[in-house]
């Protein structure tokens, strides 16, 4: 049996129903509840971890999954007739969990999307030597690149779904998107075992005798100011733009390119942007 707690004595309230103390005001609009949202994150009602899911949640609603895609020429995808022997390493290699599978004839028609663990049935000793991938395709699910996140993230609760096909105007495939993707937009990033661990606040840190580690997000101006060099912010804001301007496509992790006197190595990337570079100076 519990001890009563003490006349007068008040037990601690959690975050959830100070915040709702503090909306005792009823704001009017979007822009009053995102201010007494914002002032009670001050007041200390909120952690700063509780505050950044509250302010994510209620921008949802105003983006479109067209912000947050992987853009059409960036998908990692198959052919209705390959083999398993000429898939099978581009699973591997990208090691993703779920891949649309295009039409051999018609590369805007999405046929049904492959899921890896389905394919473990291919080492069964008891599987008959004939494949065929349409036996594995799973059903397809199309959004518009206009729908609205929050929306998004309805239907892929709706269908029991972690992945959509984004189509344009036109019918065409625009891009793919994730659950993961459309989540990380209310909680941030969500690393996972191939992810680079970096230091949050760090945007270069020295990790060997004329070794960097360099954040992609750094501005032209503070790398020019570290390293001593020249490179332009005309046309690029940061040195993962400057890089992937060298490579002129989007590279994959490892990949090396030397520009003027330094060595960039992708240490890390995802299907949208560099992240992660190692800095060397050409011996």
């Amino acid at each position: 049996m519990s001890e009563d707690r003490p006349s007068g004595e008040q037990q601690p309230r959690s975050w959830l129903s100070r915040l709702t103390h503090a909306l005792s005001g009823e704001p009017q609009n979007r822009e009053d509840l995102a201010e007494v949202i914002q002032h009670a994150g001050e007041r200390g009602l909120l952690d700063p971890d509780a505050l950044r899911i509250i302010e994510s949640t209620l921008q949802v609603s105003e983006r479109q999954v067209r912000e947050i895609m992987i853009p059409r020429a960036q998908m990692v995808a198959v052919r209705s007739d390959m083999e398993p022997k000429e898939f099978l390493p581009i699973l591997i290699d990208s090691a993703h969990s779920r891949f649309p599978v295009l039409d051999a004839d018609n590369s805007d028609e999405v046929m049904g999307i492959l899921f890896a663990k389905d394919l473990l049935k291919l080492i069964s000793p008891e599987r008959s030597e004939r494949f065929d991938l349409k036996d594995y395709l799973r059903p397809v699910f199309f959004v518009p690149e206009s729908t609205r996140l929050d929306r998004l993230l309805k239907e892929f609760r709706a269908k029991r779904n972690h992945m959509a096909i984004v189509v344009n105007e036109y019918g065409g495939i625009a891009g793919l998107v994730t659950l993961e993707d459309a989540l990380e937009q209310i909680v941030g990033d969500i690393a996972d075992e191939h992810d680079y661990e970096v230091e949050e606040d760090v945007l270069i840190r020295e990790i060997g005798p004329g070794e960097f580690s360099v954040k992609a997000i750094t501005p032209i101006a503070e790398f020019n100011d570290h390293f001593d060099t020249d490179f332009s912010n005309e046309d690029f804001d940061t040195i993962g733009g400057i890089v992937m301007n060298a490579f002129e496509r989007l590279p994959e992790r490892d990949e090396e390119i030397t520009i003027g006197d330094w060595r960039f190595t992708v240490l890390a990337a995802d299907s949208r942007a560099i992240r992660l570079l190692r800095l060397q100076r050409k011996s």
